[in-house]
C-alpha cells in the first residue's frame, strides 16, 4: 500500500498538469486503438514476467520468492505509470474524457475516470501475479479476491484528492467570483488545502473503516483481554475492529485516526488467530506508540510539506526546463504545451519521488522503531514484540529479510530490539535522534519555503531562465520586436540598465514608432542609477515622441520628469497635471511628482 501512495500521487500529478488541447490532430479511433494496443502489450509483459518468475522458482528455489515478487510488482507498477503518462500526453486521454457530456466542468469526474484507467493497469498486474502470490505468501486466496482486495485496500489513498477536487469544482461553478479567485491564488490554495486536510484527517478514518468493511470482533477471550489491556493503559480509541482485507488472511494490524473519537485499531483475523495473547498485546502497544508519539499528525505535516515543495518548485522549474540545452538542441517547439508540459513535469515527478521515498521514508522507518521501543516499554521487555515479528515473518512467506523503504526489515527491527536489553538508554536516545532529525527537516522546509515564496532568489532565477529563452528565440528571429520588448522588461527587473538600453535601441532601429520603447528608454536615460547612461536632452525628445503616439498617464509622467531634469519646471507641472486628470490609478504617486515639481518651482 505504501508504494501505491507514491504511485497514485505521481499519477494524479501527471493528469492534473496535463494540457487539454482544443482538439487533437489524431482521431478518437486512432487514440483508442493505441491505448488498447499499449494495454495489451502491458498485459503480455505482466504475464510473461510472472510466468518466468514462477518457472525460475520451480527450477531453483534458492531465493526468496516474496522478495522477487515485490521487486517485480514495483517494476511493473512503474511501467504502468509510464503507460498512463503515454495515454495522457500522447493519446490525449484528458481531452477525450472531458468530451464526455457533463464532464467538462467536473474535473473530479473525469479525473476519477482517469485514475480508474490506472487502477486497471494495476489490476492487470494483480491478475497475472496471482499464481506467484499464492506460492510466495503461502495462501490459497482466489484471483478475484486478490484483485478486489487490492483495489479496496488502495482506494482510500485518493479519497482526500476526490473531496478537495469536488469542493474546488463546486466553488468554480458557483456564481460568486470571490471564492474562486481566492482559491486560485497561492495563499488561497494553501489555506484551503490545510483546512480540508485538517477536516479529512479527523473524519476520514470513519469513512475508510466503513469502506474496508471493518466490523467489531465477535466476543472471545482474546478480544476481552485486549480491550481490558487497552483500558488498563488508558488508551482512548473508538473501536477495535476486524480488518477483513484479503479475506482477513493478511498478517497485519494498523491504527487510524488522530482524534480519539475517530481512532480505530485494526487487526486481521489471521493475525488474531496465530498470535498469543501476549504477542497481540505487544502489537496493540506498538499501535499505541504511533498514537502516543503523534506519528499520524507528522504524516499530515509531511504531506503539507510536499505540497509546498511542489508549489515552490513549479514556477522555477517551468522556466528552467524551457531554457535547457536539451529543448533547444532537439528543436522542441516550446509553443506546444503537449510537448512542453511532460518535460516540465519530469523534475517535479523526481522531486515527489525523492521526497516521499527518502525524506518521508526515513521518518516512517524510524517511527516504526520508536513504536517498537514503546511496545517493549509497555510490555516490560521486547520479548512479545520480537516473537510477534518473527512469527509474522515466518508465516507470511519467510519475509524476514524483505527490504522496504517505509519499514526496516523484520530482521533489522528484531536486532534493534535485542540491543534494548543491553542498552537501557536506547529508547531515550532514539527519541532524541528523531527530534533532532525533525528539527533539521523543519529548518530545511522553512528555508525552502522562504527561498521559493519570500526571497528574491526565485524571482532572480526565473528572470535568468526567461532571459535565456528569449535570447535563444531572438537568435532565430532577430527582427521580432515583441521578443525585444520582453527582453528589455526582464533586463529592467534584473537591474541591468545598460542591456535594457541596448534592447530598446534595437526596437527603435526596427520601428521608430514604438511608444513603449520610446517611453521606457526616455525614463532609463534620466533615472538609471548608472549616471553614465544619462542623456537628458535625448530623453526629452524621446518622451515627446512617445506622448505624441499615445497620451497615456505613464508616458506623460515620463515626459514631465524629462522636462523637470532639463529645467523646464512649468512644463513639467502642466504635464503631470494632465497625467493626474486622466489617471485611474497610481494617483498618490502622480501627486508626489507634482509636489516635487512645485517645490522646485517655488525655489526658483
Amino acid at each position: 500500500m505504501f508504494n501505491n501512495i507514491i504511485y497514485f500521487i505521481i499519477v494524479i500529478f501527471i493528469y492534473t498538469i496535463s494540457f487539454s488541447v482544443t482538439r487533437p490532430d489524431s482521431s478518437f479511433g486512432y487514440n483508442m486503438l493505441m491505448f488498447l494496443l499499449s494495454w495489451l502489450m502491458f498485459a503480455m509483459i505482466c504475464g510473461l514476467s510472472f510466468n518466468r518468475l514462477e518457472e525460475r522458482f520451480k527450477r531453483n528455489g534458492g531465493f526468496r520468492l516474496s522478495t522477487k515478487y515485490q521487486v517485480l510488482t514495483s517494476q511493473l507498477s512503474i511501467l504502468a505509470i509510464i503507460l498512463f503518462a503515454m495515454d495522457v500526453y500522447l493519446f490525449h486521454l484528458k481531452y477525450w474524457l472531458q468530451s464526455i457530456p457533463g464532464l467538462t466542468h467536473f474535473s473530479v469526474l473525469h479525473g476519477a475516470m482517469a485514475l480508474g484507467i490506472f487502477v486497471g493497469y494495476l489490476g492487470t498486474i494483480w491478475y497475472f501475479a496471482h499464481p506467484v502470490y499464492r506460492v510466495a505468501f503461502q495462501t490459497d486466496i482466489r484471483r478475484s479476491t486478490l484483485i478486489f482486495s487490492n483495489i479496496k485496500l488502495n482506494m482510500p489513498i485518493i479519497f482526500p484528492w476526490l473531496v478537495l477536487t469536488l469542493v474546488a469544482d463546486l466553488i468554480a461553478l458557483s456564481p460568486w467570483s470571490g471564492p474562486e479567485s481566492f482559491i486560485n491564488s497561492t495563499d488561497g490554495q494553501f489555506l484551503v488545502t490545510v483546512c480540508f486536510l485538517g477536516v479529512l484527517v479527523v473524519f476520514l478514518p470513519l469513512l475508510i473503516q466503513s469502506w474496508w468493511g471493518c466490523k467489531p470482533f465477535q466476543p472471545s477471550e482474546k478480544v476481552r483481554e485486549l480491550e481490558s489491556f487497552l483500558r488498563e493503559k488508558d488508551f482512548k480509541y473508538r473501536g477495535l475492529l476486524n480488518w477483513p482485507i484479503f479475506e482477513g488472511r493478511m498478517l497485519t494490524a494498523g491504527i487510524m485516526g488522530i482524534v480519539p473519537k475517530y481512532r480505530y485499531l485494526l487487526v486481521t483475523n489471521a493475525l488474531m488467530d496465530i498470535l498469543t495473547l501476549e504477542e497481540l498485546k505487544a502489537v496493540m502497544a506498538h499501535e499505541m506508540g504511533h498514537a502516543k508519539y503523534r506519528h499520524l499528525l507528522f504524516y499530515l505535516f509531511f504531506m503539507l510539506g510536499l505540497g509546498m515543495l511542489i508549489g515552490g518548485v513549479f514556477d522555477t522549474d517551468f522556466y528552467m526546463v524551457a531554457a535547457t540545452y536539451f529543448l533547444n538542441k532537439f528543436s522542441v517547439d516550446l509553443s506546444s504545451p503537449e510537448l512542453f508540459y511532460p518535460i516540465v513535469s519530469l523534475p517535479l515527478l523526481f522531486s515527489i519521488f525523492f521526497y516521499i521515498r527518502f525524506v518521508m521514508g526515513f521518518f516512517m522507518r524510524h517511527f516504526e522503531r520508536q513504536a517498537d521501543l514503546y511496545s517493549a516499554s509497555v510490555m516490560g521487555g521486547p520479548g512479545g514484540t520480537i516473537s510477534s515479528l518473527e512469527k509474522i515473518a515466518l508465516l507470511s512467506g519467510k519475509i524476514r529479510n524483505l527490504p522496504s523503504w517505509h519499514h526496516f526489515s523484520i530482521r533489522e527491527r528484531v536486532e534493534f530490539l535485542e540491543h534494548l536489553s543491553k542498552d537501557p538508554g536506547l529508547t531515550a536516545r532514539h527519541t532524541r535522534f528523531l527530534r533532532l532529525s525533525f528539527v533539521v527537516y523543519l529548518v530545511g522546509l522553512i528555508s525552502l519555503g522562504y527561498l521559493f515564496h519570500f526571497s528574491t532568489t526565485k524571482q532572480t532565477l526565473t528572470y535568468y531562465f526567461v532571459e535565456k529563452v528569449i535570447n535563444q528565440q531572438i537568435a532565430e528571429k532577430p527582427n521580432n520586436i515583441a521578443l525585444y520588448k520582453n527582453l528589455a522588461m526582464i533586463y529592467h527587473e534584473r537591474g541591468k540598465q545598460r542591456e535594457a538600453k541596448e534592447a530598446y535601441e534595437r526596437i527603435l532601429e526596427l520601428d521608430r514608432a514604438q511608444p513603449m520603447a520610446l517611453n521606457n528608454l526616455a525614463w532609463l536615460l534620466i533615472t538609471a542609477p548608472d549616471e553614465s547612461l544619462h542623456e537628458k536632452e535625448r530623453a526629452l525628445e524621446l518622451a515627446k515622441k512617445a506622448v505624441l503616439l499615445e497620451r497615456l498617464p505613464d508616458y506623460l509622467d515620463t515626459l514631465a520628469e524629462a522636462y523637470y531634469v532639463n529645467g523646464y519646471t512649468n512644463e513639467a507641472l502642466k504635464t503631470i497635471e494632465e497625467a493626474l486628470s486622466i489617471a485611474t490609478d497610481k494617483i498618490s504617486y502622480f501627486k508626489k511628482q507634482r509636489e516635487k515639481f512645485l517645490g522646485k518651482n517655488e525655489e526658483e
